[in-house]
């Protein structure tokens, strides 16, 4: 337990009554499992699309669209579940926030059979229930972060923010295992329910074992609460830095099995097999960046780092030429995948450690909306550079993005002060 829960930090509304002793890495695998399982939700419509296309008769843009409803539920709500988190606490935004979840992704599994009869009057149900599970399941972004920086010190919190920040690659991976397989053997409610499952079980867990980190109050200037947006510009500088690290990251993802099979002339499965692949290096990635900024004491040095190596691990895969050797292929994309989603957890625990706990959950949430925000653009754009000029030209464009975040990453000195850190649980 740290030194500001021992100095009897004022308890927030349900540690008060606690009558178990709290568990950091239970939390934390608890976490993870929660935010997982909410991934596998917003996941599922994507990899549903060839069925829908070929099975049952809806085109390319309306299946896109039954993709896409999720993620935009998600930027919609973000913030707002921050803000109610920094009010009332993790447990029960979590625990309510996936039991939610569960019930409008039974609502989508039941909207989900008339669309081989009637499309037209169910792609509309379909598509709300979508949006409301999105919004649901982003209850678990800011809060399942607020447990790691409220019960981890700041010298075991990049490593526990890093373990965290699998729960995208680990709830990719399990949808991408269950649901093409389910979805062909019995039908899109069946492959939808599993996502129902999940978050229900993962709400009874959160409701049972998750502990509200206990808080100081917020820092106070002339009796107001210090908006730490206002003291400094550093948070807004993080949220730009990581809305422009996100374009290599979802460059590759979107676009590096066609560029495998297209321009490298890769088999689909082989070039699948990379990107699975690639999925697991970069959550060994995130862990890793996570263990270096607790040794160093710094969340922004390893970031500065990390976009710097995502410059040139980018540009390497933009200068791999179209017959190059596998072995140079795999190497440039494996390197490539890992630095461009290694700066995740760093700016997450970084943006809640500037933030502090009283803001915390508004700050993550700004943080994911800016994220998703950027992440939106880039299909699009990237899909019509590519279009215009190629691959490797336009991977090369891509890598400018982490070149033009360099500067905007905030000097180490802002950690020093920290201006929100007052309530910081084991702050430094």
């Amino acid at each position: 337990m740290d030194q500001l829960t021992r100095s009897g930090a004022r308890r927030s509304p349900n540690t008060a009554r606690i009558a178990h002793r709290p568990r950091p890495w239970l939390m934390l695998g608890i976490g993870v499992a929660a935010q997982a399982s909410g991934t596998f939700v917003v996941t599922t419509p994507a990899l549903l699309i060839p069925l829908l296309h070929t099975e049952l008769g809806l085109g390319l843009a309306q299946a896109g669209l039954l993709a896409a409803l999720p993620t935009f539920g998600m930027v919609l709500t973000l913030v707002a579940w921050g803000a109610v988190t920094d009010r009332f606490g993790e447990r029960w935004v979590l625990s309510g926030g996936l039991a939610l979840t569960a019930l409008s992704t039974v609502a989508a599994a039941a909207a989900s059979v008339g669309l081989r009869d009637q499309p037209a009057a169910t792609m509309p149900l379909l598509g709300v229930c979508l949006v409301l599970a999105g919004m649901s399941a982003a209850s678990t972004n800011a809060a399942s972060g607020r447990v790691v920086i409220g019960w981890f010190p700041a010298r075991r919190r990049g490593l526990a923010m890093g373990i965290r920040q699998t729960c995208q690659p680990l709830g990719v991976a399990v949808a991408a295992v269950t649901v093409p397989t389910l979805a062909a053997s019995t039908g899109a409610a069946a492959a939808i329910l599993v996502g129902a499952l999940l978050t229900a079980l993962c709400a009874v867990a959160c409701a049972l074992w998750i502990v509200n980190p206990m808080r100081t109050p917020a820092p106070r200037v002339a009796g107001a609460a210090v908006n730490p947006y206002r003291a400094s510009a550093a948070l807004l500088r993080i949220h730009l830095a990581s809305a422009l690290l996100v374009v290599p990251q979802f460059t590759l993802s979107i676009f590096g099995l066609v560029w495998l099979v297209a321009e490298q002339h890769w088999t689909p499965l082989a070039a699948g097999t990379l990107l699975g692949l690639a999925q697991f290096v970069g959550a060994l990635g995130r862990i890793g960046v996570g263990v270096l900024s607790d040794r160093l004491g710094s969340r922004l040095r390893p970031l500065r780092w990390v976009a710097a190596s995502a410059v040139v691990t980018m540009a390497g895969v933009g200068l791999t030429g179209s017959h190059a050797p596998a072995a140079l292929v795999v190497a440039a994309y494996l390197l490539a995948s890992c630095a461009s989603v290694a700066d995740n957890g760093l700016a997450y625990t970084s943006v809640a450690e500037l933030a502090g706990m009283g803001w915390a959950g508004r700050a993550l949430g700004a943080q994911n909306t800016g994220q998703f925000l950027a992440a939106s653009v880039v299909g699009p754009v990237m899909g019509a550079l590519i279009t215009a000029i190629g691959y490797p030209l336009a991977f090369l464009v891509a890598a400018a993005a982490p070149l033009a975040a360099l500067p905007i990453v905030p000097p180490m000195s802002v950690e020093a002060a920290e201006p929100g850190g007052a309530g910081l649980v084991g702050a430094r």
